[in-house]
């Protein structure tokens, strides 16, 4: 082990950003919640002379797992075992619970160490996992359900103008008004652009079932959670009767690798879905090797800064998901946010890592929560000598 790739120090950084569309706060609704604010969780790790970034949109509270749990369980770890460290991180939080606040935490760190293991390595992020592409498709993500006419009309309006060929919105909250909305849809894309919908589990299954008779006929190919992906019965049945060409799409809330194989296993998916800021680089690897055996096509669930890299990685990632809230937040906090291009997400190849720097001065004004350690194995195992039996 070299001295300049062993973790030495850590900070993290937690803040709470205001949703907003059209350029003015305001709440946002899908089909089982409403939210006012989107948190972002950022960790910087250092090794020799460089750093490496990770995120995670996560309440504040994944600071202090990552602050008391994990910063113990990576001290004094090599950068470039990838593997070993995301399994100590995850045996960290066994006591605490892995799913949910914990894995983001995990993630944070986990996106973090590829960071800085690729720019250990002096190459680009994508080409360290494997660089099958130059680039991923995206599809344009919003359409919440709180969305005027107007509103809906407009933003799904402008992605289908500005290239991107697969939009999707929102349903669920008024499910007697769900089929009008996704005929507006249909007339501000056109009919050259693939249509999604996103229920986020909200409906009982012959409800789904017969909506989705509904959407097949105004072109929609994707349908999101049509219910809950806690019921794999429900999720098996719709995947088996759903009218063609409507594709059954879960696993955003695949926090462990077992997560990702329980769904393929039972059947659930037309295209399973990935999200590495709550099941890190490593859980998306994993994903991506089930998805490969199952036949599944993968795709990347949010964060699109993130995932044009990640996703570009992996030959069977079909998508990678624009979704307005973190597109916005990306744009205003980090410098190096991958370009998006005739519908396509490029990850830059020029730089190591995956090129995406903390801009302090923007981000500052909504941070709510801080701290900054040396990683000195040493302190923390006669500190914490105990905390992880």
């Amino acid at each position: 082990m070299t001295s300049d790739a062993v973790l030495r120090s850590i900070a993290v950084d937690a803040f709470d950003v205001p949703t907003a569309t059209g350029g003015r706060p305001r709440p946002e609704s899908d089909g089982t919640i409403t939210w006012s604010s989107t948190g972002l969780i950022v960790v910087r790790l250092s090794a020799g002379d460089e750093t490496g970034l990770g995120f995670s949109h996560a309440p504040a509270a994944a600071l202090g797992v990552v602050r008391d749990l994990l910063r113990p369980a990576i001290a004094g770890l090599d950068v470039r075992d990838t593997e070993r460290v995301f399994w100590a991180m995850a045996r960290a939080v066994r006591n605490a619970g892995w799913p949910g606040v914990a894995a983001a935490a995990v993630s944070a760190v986990d996106i973090a160490v590829h960071d800085l293991a690729a720019r250990v390595a002096g190459v680009p992020l994508v080409q360290y996992l494997g660089g099958a592409h130059d680039s991923v498709p995206a599809y344009g993500s919003g359409g919440f359900t709180d969305y005027s006419d107007a509103e809906l009309t407009d933003q799904l309006g402008s992605w289908a103008e500005h290239g991107l060929r697969a939009v999707k919105l929102k349903v669920g909250s008024h499910p007697e008004d769900d089929v009008r909305r996704v005929e507006l849809a249909r007339e501000a894309v056109g009919p050259g652009v693939e249509l999604f919908v996103d229920a986020n589990g909200a409906y009982e299954r012959k409800q789904a079932l017969g909506l989705a008779e509904r959407f097949a006929d105004l072109g929609v190919t994707w349908f999101e959670e049509p219910v809950s992906s806690e019921d794999r019965a429900g999720l098996r049945l719709l995947r088996d009767r759903m009218p063609a060409p409507i594709r059954v799409a879960a696993g955003e809330y695949a926090y462990t690798p077992a997560d990702f194989r329980d769904l393929l296993t039972d059947g659930c998916v037309d295209v399973l879905q990935a999200d590495a800021t709550r099941c890190g680089v490593t859980g998306f690897r994993a994903a991506a090797a089930l998805a490969r055996a199952f036949g599944v096509p993968l795709s990347a669930h949010t964060a699109p800064a993130l995932h044009a890299s990640v996703g570009a990685a992996f030959d069977g990632v079909i998508n990678v998901e624009y979704f307005h809230d973190h597109a916005r937040i990306a744009g205003a906090f980090f410098d190096g946010v991958p370009a998006l291009r005739g519908g396509e997400l490029v990850p830059d190849r020029s730089a190591p890592g995956h090129g995406l720097t903390l801009r302090e001065a923007d981000a500052s004004p909504y941070r709510v929560d801080a701290f900054t350690a040396e990683l000195d194995p040493q302190v923390l195992r006669t500190r914490n000598g105990s905390a992880s039996r």
